[in-house]
């Protein structure tokens, strides 16, 4: 099925691709100067998870979802203890992650509109934002493809749609499944998806994006290439195989996870990785293949829990922006090993620039670093502080700020410590990660000097990046209203 659907995609075309020379990439060298032994550029695989929770993964603490592929992927690479999306929903941590760059630089914000909720609600006018990736934005793709890289793009793309802004437009050779849409219409064909041809009916999505992935590697398996899996898995809708729902129906639940549909689809998605891994096993291709395995947000707080974190997906609180996150590539990535320096998605693509050996695109900013000597395991980045703006409103299934899952708000990270910022009355959390990690301490009053030093960075960091912080009053705004229509 797959290869018929990527042939009526125009994929044995693409797959003609004429890749540049296999030449070793500067730079890459493992500890101790140890070049790359297998002489040739590697294989990218980046299988990005939607809404996968921290603690969604056995290698993450999880006893009630079973992760048995991903669990042993984390052993034979390094585990990121401290990784982060830029953004605590789908859409800008995408952008974030496919640019390079900061929220501010793209514009793309949120999911939608900024003026989520009801407008009586909101104390001021959010920032407007941008839900297409401007196709002048040069992507990891465009910049891979002069470096001889072939790239597939496989599932949810969510900035835009093609010609123009979907993957094609933003420099990817294959497409299947990618456009503006946030979720899938179905899990279950027919997709009722214009980019994904049907299967069977009764055919899973998870599944049907796993085949593609196979036969694309298989396909390209002499010549360099970057896969972007970005499954739709396991966003809502919840829908799962019954005979894995029933599994986990009658299993007792654990630290606040109990939904067996979306245990059930964390299992189907575990099991693509592990169909992937034996692909890569099979063709040779495991030693000189960095496989990437990341989530866009925090898991939703309606179905899962992220404890000891605090929040969920639409928060900048850890439970809303730090990930699960495995990097493995035999070649120069030491097995079972664990890195605690924070990192972010932005990060991605000038590692992969050094990896592969391909050039920044002329004029483009990168606001992330390489954390290629942390891989390797020969120093850290010259960086200690990183950023979120999230200056939107998200209503929703958890309420912290009134009706809302947030307030525009940003955040920065610096060593150990945290400080967010509402922008609505200017209110500052200062929280110390490595003593509280559940962020229940709010230190800024106690500790006025770091709550003024980080508020300074964040300025500073505003400024260069143009970043907009929303401080119109919203005539709308009438929080007695609810109450006036009760009576």
């Amino acid at each position: 099925m797959s290869r018929n659907a990527l042939t009526r995609r125009g994929f044995l075309k693409v797959a003609g691709f004429a890749s540049a020379a296999l030449a070793l990439p500067p730079g890459c060298t493992a500890s101790g100067d140890k070049a790359n032994p297998t002489g040739k550029k590697p294989n990218i695989v980046f299988i990005l998870i939607d809404d996968l929770g921290w603690k969604d993964v056995g290698f993450m603490g999880s006893k009630f979802y079973e992760t048995p592929n991903i669990d042993r992927l984390s052993r034979q690479g390094m585990v990121f203890t401290n990784a982060y999306a830029n953004a605590p929903n789908c859409a800008p941590t995408r952008a974030c992650l496919m640019s390079g760059q900061y929220g501010p630089r793209h514009g793309i914000y949120t999911v939608g509109s900024s003026a989520r909720g009801k407008s009586h609600q909101r104390k001021i006018i959010p920032t407007e934002n941008n839900t297409t990736l401007d196709p002048k934005i040069p992507t990891i793709a465009d910049a891979l493809r002069p470096a001889g890289y072939i790239s597939a793009s496989m599932g949810k793309w969510h900035l835009g749609a093609d010609p123009e802004a979907g993957p094609i437009g933003q420099g990817f050779d294959v497409n299947i499944g990618g456009n503006e849409a946030g979720h899938p219409k179905s899990y279950f064909s027919p997709y009722k998806n214009d980019d994904l041809p049907d299967g069977p009916d009764g055919e899973y999505l998870t599944d049907r994006l796993t085949d593609e992935a196979i036969a694309f590697i298989e396909a390209n398996h002499s010549r360099p290439f970057f896969l972007y899996l970005p499954h739709y898995a396991v966003h809502t809708p919840l829908q799962a195989k019954k005979d894995m729902i029933a599994k986990y129906q009658n299993k007792p639940p654990h630290n606040g996870q109990d939904n067996a549909k979306y245990a059930a689809m964390i299992e189907s998605t575990d099991q693509g990785v592990g169909r992937i891994m034996k692909t890569l096993d099979e063709l040779n291709l495991t030693e000189n293949t960095v496989v990437v395995f990341f989530s866009d947000n925090g898991g939703h707080g309606g179905v899962t829990s992220m404890k000891p974190l605090r929040g969920s997906k639409g928060m900048l609180y850890e439970g809303g922006i730090r990930e699960p996150m495995i990097v493995r590539w035999p070649a120069m990535i030491k097995s079972g090993t664990t890195c605690e320096t924070p990192v972010i998605s932005i990060d991605f693509y000038p590692t992969f620039l050094e990896i592969t050996g391909a050039g920044k695109p002329a004029g483009h900013t990168l606001d992330g670093v390489s954390i290629m000597d942390l891989l390797t395991q020969r120093g850290k980045p010259d960086r200690d502080t990183l950023y979120w703006h999230f200056p939107a409103y998200l209503e929703g299934y958890t309420a912290q700020h009134g009706p809302f899952r947030t307030t525009p708000a940003g955040a920065v990270r610096k060593g150990d410590w945290k400080l967010i910022e509402y922008f609505e009355d200017g209110t500052l959390e200062l929280y110390n990660l490595k003593d509280d990690i559940g962020e229940t301490n709010d230190l800024a009053k106690q500790n006025p000097d770091k709550t003024r030093e980080l508020h300074q960075l964040m300025a500073q960091w505003r400024k260069k990046t143009n970043a907009p912080v929303p401080t119109e009053r919203n005539p709308e705004y009438n929080p007695n209203l609810e109450t006036k229509k009760k009576k």
